[in-house]
């Protein structure tokens, strides 16, 4: 018995090829928040600091919560006062201060800056956590900020 070709179907080649470049695919879409493990310091009694970790654990990150307050963890980590809020969390060496966007530490990640982290000073009302219904739509500008190591900052993003 002879092999028969027949045109246009994979060869084995082409079709592990082709196999490979899918589990390359896969292993490159693996980078996104839902492989990012994450810390939070917050204090037990506070909601919004819940509704926040909510919101990144709906955007797929991984976050341990410790119920110990943050106050001194934030000092710890050489976050500056001025820049405090109700919860401070640890992600791949950065710091993030306060309700930061999924989006913004996803960029954070990415763009990997040489900086100590993120921090939304203060509890903005419209920033993550602080936006449920609670607050009737109300939505106040905020930036997000790119905390150097020195203790200065910059604008990383603006919410109006």
């Amino acid at each position: 018995m002879t092999d028969l070709y027949i045109p246009n179907l994979p060869t084995r080649r082409s079709l592990l090829l082709g196999l490979a470049a899918m589990g390359a695919m896969s292993v490159a879409g693996a980078a996104t928040s839902a492989s990012v493990a994450m810390q939070v310091w917050k204090d037990p009694s506070c909601g919004c600091c819940k509704d926040w970790v909510a919101t990144l654990e709906k955007s797929g990150f991984r976050v341990a919560v410790i119920e110990q307050g943050n106050t001194a963890t934030r000092s710890r980590l050489g976050m500056p006062a001025q820049f405090g809020s109700c919860h401070t969390a640890v992600v791949q060496g950065y710091v993030i201060e306060g309700h930061v966007p999924a989006t913004d530490i996803l960029r954070l990640l990415k763009e990997r800056p040489n900086a100590l982290g993120l921090a939304v000073p203060g509890m903005p009302i419209g920033s993550p956590g602080m936006d449920g219904p609670g607050y009737g739509g109300r939505r106040d500008p905020f930036r997000v900020l790119l905390v150097q190591k020195d203790g200065s900052a910059q604008t990383f993003s603006s919410y109006s």
